[in-house]
């Protein structure tokens, strides 16, 4: 049983469950057999992953921006966690240009809100926070970064998830180190790409409404290289860094890196084709233009190094390249072509996701 069964029968709360990951993950821990309480503001995209499922209809759910401390209080308070995985983050980069403040108080307030809530708890609880792979102040060196890295950025977004980091730093030494009770772990990951994410300004989003319109997808950065990776990978690294904090008492306050195979490496344009040819296309001129235009500054070069979590969690990604674009192509082909179940095809996928882990050995799946 995956995780070693630990989920079954916990209460999860899971901040911006609403969102593309927070669907994804409340639809893995409810297969998983958990009791799962979400906490979002709002339903930020139309078309949704969350009310494409049904999960307000499986799951606890609370309308609350993190924001306010208080209301996020009383939450915990009432629900009584024995998980918490904080995702909620205004996770834009153009928004961050546009509502710079929103994204510092989303990011950072909020983040102190949830440690606030979750230090007050009085009964044992285990908190995964996840920040991003943004947190790192990049300088576009060609090797990973690694957790003891510094952190920081130049823009807005990647500054609010590095003070985000600074917030989590500063609550662990001041009020979490020594907890009989409580401990914490922090996950970073980026460039999550799979079906169900409706986002404004990302590439696959854009590719699929485009396409599911028969219009062209107009690229802005074509050789822009990204460690792509299918949302399933970093979950289960942050499923699997709960699990070991929950077995581990050396691993409380430490920062995770989730990042896929060298192999996933590859250019925007590119990644544009393959899921072009897996929509359809059998002329990718017919699908991509690219424009070159770039409105606002956005790294070109950032992946991390995931040897920690290969050396302490055990966990390394389990999808190549093609079952990746498989993967993706498959979920919004069934959502915009075959109007297929979706709830049963994102089980079947999780279900498949985890079976590829299995047959590789890695710890979590066995």
């Amino acid at each position: 049983m995956s995780f070693n069964n630990l989920y079954r029968g916990k209460k999860v709360i899971i901040t911006g469950n609403t969102g593309f990951k927070g669907s994804w993950l409340s639809t893995w821990l409810l297969q998983l057999g958990a009791d799962v309480y979400g906490i979002s503001k709002d339903i930020t995209t139309q078309p949704a992953m969350f009310e494409v499922l049904g999960l307000e209809q499986q799951i606890q759910h609370h309308f609350a921006d993190i924001r306010d401390g208080a209301v996020l209080n009383q939450l915990f308070q009432k629900i009584k966690p024995d998980f918490v995985f904080h995702l909620a983050a205004q996770a834009i980069v153009s928004t961050s240009y546009a509502n710079p403040i929103e994204t510092f108080s989303t990011n950072v307030l909020g983040t102190a809100n949830v440690l606030e809530a979750f230090r007050h708890l009085d009964h044992p609880c285990i908190a995964v926070l996840i920040t991003s792979d943004k947190a790192y102040d990049n300088v576009e060196w060609i090797w990973g970064y690694r957790e003891n890295d510094r952190l920081g950025g130049k823009d807005i977004y990647s500054g609010s998830k590095g003070a985000a980091e600074l917030v989590i730093k500063s609550y662990y030494h001041s009020f979490l180190a020594d907890s009989a009770h409580l401990k914490i772990g922090i996950g970073r990951a980026g460039n999550v790409i799979g079906g169900g994410d409706w986002a404004a300004n990302r590439i696959v989003v854009d590719c699929m409404k485009a396409w599911s319109n028969n219009e062209f997808v107009e690229l802005r950065s074509p050789k822009a290289t990204r460690p792509w990776q299918h949302v399933l990978e970093p979950l289960s690294g942050y499923l699997r860094l709960g699990q070991a904090l929950y077995e581990d008492n050396n691993l409380h306050g430490e920062a995770f890196n989730f990042g896929p195979r060298a192999e996933v490496n590859q250019t925007v344009y590119d990644l544009t084709c393959d899921l072009a040819r897996a929509w359809g296309y059998s002329d990718v001129n017919q699908a991509v233009r690219i424009t070159g235009d770039i409105p606002f500054h956005e790294a070109g070069l950032l992946k991390l190094n995931c040897d920690k979590a290969l050396a302490y969690l055990k966990w390394q990604a389990a999808l190549s390249y093609g079952p990746m674009i498989e993967f993706i192509a498959d979920w919004y082909v069934g959502f915009y072509k075959n109007s297929a179940d979706m709830l049963k095809l994102t089980i079947e996928q999780i279900d498949a996701y985890q079976h590829a882990a299995s047959l590789q050995g890695i710890e979590w799946a066995k």
